[in-house]
């Protein structure tokens, strides 16, 4: 779409506001390893989390936490619940850890979010040897790969559509989209291949 100079107009940011889940220092804070530095070709060796909202036609609100390998552009773990819990992000950790091949050893990238302070999710990330690095505190550019496909998700997922009518209408929607983001959205980004086409021809080479 930016080589064609193509934008969208359907993007409704009232609907899908913008979550922070910046509260403070309340643990550890992780060393800005990436720098805005998005050059990656090999799979799993970087991977980008953050969480979204959505607006419901209930009127309540949907989070979505969810878990990108910079190379590939692939999902890996995608987890939606109610409220944005410790749950929630744990539950995509514990997802991501069961996707991924064994002993994986990425540098794993958030903001600096209360979840990704917390001891038992920094000491998760080290009993797997992950590498935590984090953004700087507002600054959205430092995790520009996720930030990019929660926008893609809204508004190729999301958006020319009525809301979804509650969480479990939201569910169903975006594992078809994960699904179909994964084994058959090609890009240029990804030499004109899906992300998980570019992951297995990757690995291979």
């Amino acid at each position: 779409m930016s080589d064609l100079n193509v934008q969208v107009s359907l993007y409704n940011r009232h609907r899908n506001g913008k979550y922070s889940s910046f509260k403070g220092h309340v643990g550890k804070v992780a060393d800005n390893i990436l720098h805005q530095d998005f050059k990656e070709n090999k799979p799993l060796i970087v991977l980008h989390t953050d969480v979204t909202q959505i607006r419901l036609a209930n009127r309540k609100w949907a989070y979505i936490s969810a878990i990108t390998d910079e190379a590939s552009k692939e999902v890996l773990a995608f987890q939606i619940k109610d409220s944005p819990n410790s749950d929630l992000i744990v539950d995509t950790l514990n997802e991501l850890i069961s996707t991924i091949p064994e002993g994986t050893e990425p540098i794993f990238h958030s903001d600096q979010g209360w979840h990704y302070q917390l001891s038992y999710y920094t000491e998760k990330l080290s009993d797997n040897k992950f590498i935590q690095s984090m953004s700087r505190k507002g600054n959205c550019l430092d995790n520009a790969p996720i930030e990019s496909f929660f926008h893609l998700f809204k508004t190729e997922c999301l958006n020319g559509f009525p809301p979804c009518k509650d969480i479990d209408d939201l569910k169903k929607l975006s594992k078809e989209y994960v699904d179909w983001f994964n084994n058959r959205r090609i890009s240029t980004k990804t030499n004109g291949m899906t992300p998980c086409e570019y992951r297995s021809h990757a690995l291979a080479a």
